[in-house]
């Protein structure tokens, strides 16, 4: 008689049972280990940081002032902010009780809420895995790590790295594709953060929501940007350029698009393609992840209607030079491209802007407004007329007035989506609270205990209870 043996564990099973293990043991609980977990993971962004950036460069062709500006610093800036101010977030907080409900003590305190998954995207792979992890070890929850598989070296140096730094049953990372990302959601975790593209954002939500598993998505999309008679062009110019330039433009919030009003429209163009040659000395191949996605992006330069001005060499295969080289794309601005196109229609995620002309601020909303929600809008004006329109019009994750996604290195503001855009925020505290439970407690004498709350109700006790409640 053949004996059935139990199938043998994964490794995201175990690293899901490991978490658990921590999580149940209560030490994730103190103060003190939490701080001791965001300070392990500023030593390791600081002494490890080469590691990193080489990590980063051999993925992405990331140089070492970026990786650092953009992966490193921004991620121990936010577990700095979360370290100081953990203590004032997680006290209880009292709080008064309807009359119906006295003499009673209400109060409540953020609990963490068990293992976290974090699935992090592969453009910025290290930024974007490891602040949810800030959010997550602040809050008092374990968490397994699933860095994306399209930054290999970066993955494998955090799954060297992590657990000889922060606790390793608490904090574990796995890797793999799909079929982990899958199995990670299905192994019992209980939140889910994800960051990466709508379409495969959907996906993660189905999976979670048939477990009942909350999550928090943050995702993309054509994040506009306005330029109005009255801004500074050359500075709106330069700051856009200098944002579209970073990591290839391969950016959640990076602008996708401007919209800029008929008599700058010309200035902008040249403004912006004199700064990006400058910032690029005169190279306009930008490296982008790999070729499947460097397809993707000169397809989206075929069939637009619009003008390419600068740029638009569809046949780069290359860019940068040395451990830097691999797939690249063309910087490119194409002008008043049509607003049905692909280009117009899908996330560009790439080196490439169209610019379309209006003819006023209203022109401008009015075309954001008809679209899916942005993760960011970006508006360029000297008049506060015209920010408190987009204010106050347009539905969208976040607006940053005369400068481009720096609100992104803001703890103290919430970052998230709206819409197809992404659902819950993080950064700071509100990371803290969107891994945290807000768990209540009332506390009522055994006296008084009056009768009249209990039945059989008199014709008058129901009159008082109705008033009373």
């Amino acid at each position: 008689m053949s004996v059935a043996h139990a199938p043998s564990s994964t490794p995201v099973a175990e690293a899901v049972a490991a978490a658990r293990a921590a999580f149940d043991s209560g030490r994730t609980r103190s103060l003190a280990w939490r701080r001791g977990q965001l300070s392990a993971l500023e030593r390791l962004l600081t002494e490890a940081e080469d590691e990193l950036v080489a990590a980063l460069a051999a993925d992405l062709g990331r140089p070492a002032v970026d990786a650092w500006l953009a992966d490193l610093s921004s991620t121990a800036a936010e577990s700095r902010y979360a370290r100081r101010y953990l203590g004032w977030w997680a006290r209880p907080r009292v709080t008064g009780v309807p009359v119906g409900v006295a003499p009673a003590v209400g109060l409540w305190r953020p609990e963490p809420v068990g293992v976290v998954a974090i699935v992090g995207p592969w453009n910025y792979p290290v930024y974007l895995t490891l602040a949810p992890l800030v959010a997550a070890l602040a809050a008092g929850d374990t968490a397994v790590l699933k860095p994306s598989e399209y930054a290999p070296h970066t993955a494998e140096a955090l799954a060297r790295l992590v657990p000889r730094y922060l606790d390793p049953q608490a904090v574990t990372v796995v890797q793999g594709g799909p079929a982990e990302t899958q199995e990670l959601i299905a192994a019992g975790v209980d939140h889910v953060f994800f960051t990466g593209s709508p379409e495969v954002g959907a996906k993660v939500a189905e999976a979670a929501g048939r477990l009942l598993v909350p999550v928090t998505l943050e995702l993309g999309g054509k994040s506009p940007t306005i330029v109005d008679a009255s801004a500074d062009v050359a500075v709106a110019a330069r700051r856009v350029a200098w944002t579209k330039l970073m990591n290839s433009g391969q950016t959640c919030v990076a602008p996708d698009y401007v919209l800029v009003h008929r008599e700058v429209a010309d200035t902008f163009v040249a403004e912006f393609t004199a700064a990006a040659r400058e910032m690029r000395e005169g190279d306009l191949a930008m490296r982008v992840v790999d070729d499947r996605h460097g397809d993707r992006v000169r397809g989206l330069l075929t069939g637009h209607g619009g003008t390419v001005v600068l740029g638009g060499d569809t046949t780069v295969t290359t860019a940068g030079a040395g451990d830097l080289a691999g797939p690249g794309v063309d910087l490119t601005v194409v002008r008043d491209p049509d607003p049905d196109s692909p280009l117009m229609r899908e996330e560009i995620f790439g080196p490439v802007l169209p610019v379309l002309t209006v003819d006023s601020v209203d022109e401008a909303l009015a075309f954001v407004e008809a679209r899916p929600r942005p993760l960011a809008t970006y508006v360029f004006s000297r008049t506060r007329a015209t920010i408190a329109a987009v204010r106050d019009r347009i539905a969208t994750g976040g607006i940053v007035a005369n400068h481009t996604m720096f609100h992104v290195l803001v703890p103290q503001l919430p970052f998230g989506g709206i819409g197809r855009s992404g659902s819950g925020a993080y950064h700071g505290r509100w990371g803290f609270e969107a891994l945290s439970h807000r768990r209540p407690t009332l506390v009522k004498p055994t006296w008084p205990d009056p009768s009249l709350v209990y039945p059989p109700y008199a014709e008058s006790t129901k009159k008082l209870l109705r008033k009373i409640f």
